[in-house]
Parts: structure tokens; C-alpha cells; sequence
């Protein structure tokens, strides 16, 4: 019986919820708004990296670098648009540790996602490799005169060609002796060894 899809569209490409991307959105902006209220001196901009952890929830690698880029603006925009309070040194530090932690977090969390999907194509390869060799252990029907194979479809294949298409084996053909006596007896016969 032939597996029926769930959906029109092909594995690995539904579309993702829209209710992350707006809380992620929202998100942003609070942080943004958050970041304006609060001094320049405290690191509010390290709050972007939850906006980045939400959008590795996407299934889309755009989305995920367009939030890094976006949280990443709007740590500077904070720092431009704000009026300068305490020692710069610190606000530039705290600046730039928000901004290596948000890419840092986007990095690592696109690795994860990379390893994963890595896997899941892995087990999924192993699985029809399985499939396939269950099919050379399974139950065949050869014809009894002509050694053919009949498939699952009803096709007769030549059994060289049916063990070649389900397994990784090759063929070489040659006369074993007793036949070699059956179809050609008038020829000379080599000494074994």
C-alpha cells in the first residue's frame, strides 16, 4: 500500500507558525524600549539573545541571521540615540559583550540545528538502507525455467539485474565445468590444478 501524504507540500518546507515571529518581534521592541529607559551603563542589550534563542525555533536560517542583525542594530541604536552617561569605556564594553553574545548565540544555535538536521538525514539514509536490504532477505518469486525475478510490481527482471539494482553486488559471468561439458563436449578439456 503506497503512503499517503499528509500535506500538498513536501517534506521540510511547511511553513512556520506566525505567532513566533510576532512574539519575537515584540520581544525586540520591549527590549529596545527597556534598553532606552534604562542608563547606558547596565547591559540590557544582552536581552536580545532571548529574540535570538525564539527565532531558532524557525525552520528558516534568514530569519534567524535577520534577527541577529536586528538585535545587533538595535544595540547600537540605544547606545547613539541615548545621551552619554558614565564612563564610555564601560558603556562600549557592555555594548560590545550584547552584540558578541547575540551573534554568539545565533552561531551556536545555527551549529545545533546544522547537527541535527546532519542526524536526522543520517538516520533517515540508515533507515532505507534497511528497507532495501530487507527487500534481498524477503520472500522472492523466480521463475522456476528461466530463473527470472518478479518484483513488487509484477515486472520479470533477469536475477543478475534484480540483485544488482537492490544490493551493491556486481556480476561476472563464466561457465562452470559441468556445463561447460553440457554445451560444449567436443571441447578439449584443460588439466585442473
Amino acid at each position: 500500500m503506497a503512503d499517503i501524504p499528509q500535506t500538498c507540500e513536501p517534506k521540510g518546507t511547511r511553513p512556520d507558525p506566525i505567532g513566533p515571529y510576532l512574539v519575537c518581534g515584540v520581544l525586540m521592541v520591549g527590549i529596545f524600549l527597556a534598553d532606552m529607559a534604562i542608563p547606558l551603563g547596565v547591559a540590557v542589550g544582552v536581552c536580545y539573545i532571548a529574540a535570538v534563542w525564539l527565532a531558532l525555533w524557525s525552520s528558516r536560517t534568514r530569519l534567524i541571521l535577520l534577527v541577529a542583525v536586528v538585535c545587533s542594530l538595535l544595540t547600537v541604536a540605544a547606545f547613539v540615540l541615548k545621551p552619554p552617561a558614565g564612563e564610555l569605556w564601560k558603556v562600549l564594553c557592555n555594548r560590545f559583550l550584547a552584540i558578541s553574545a547575540i551573534w554568539l548565540t545565533a552561531f551556536l544555535g545555527l551549529q545545533r540545528k546544522t547537527l541535527e538536521e546532519n542526524r536526522q538525514k543520517a538516520v533517515r539514509d540508515r533507515e532505507k538502507a534497511l528497507e532495501e536490504i530487507k527487500i534481498l532477505r524477503g520472500f522472492l518469486r523466480i521463475c522456476a525455467s528461466c530463473k527470472k525475478i518478479r518484483d513488487d510490481e509484477g515486472n520479470w527482471t533477469q536475477l543478475e539485474a534484480y540483485i544488482r539494482d537492490h544490493s551493491q553486488a556486481e556480476f561476472s559471468h563464466g561457465l562452470c565445468p559441468e556445463c561447460v561439458k553440457k554445451l560444449y563436449p567436443d571441447l578439449p578439456r584443460r588439466p585442473s590444478n
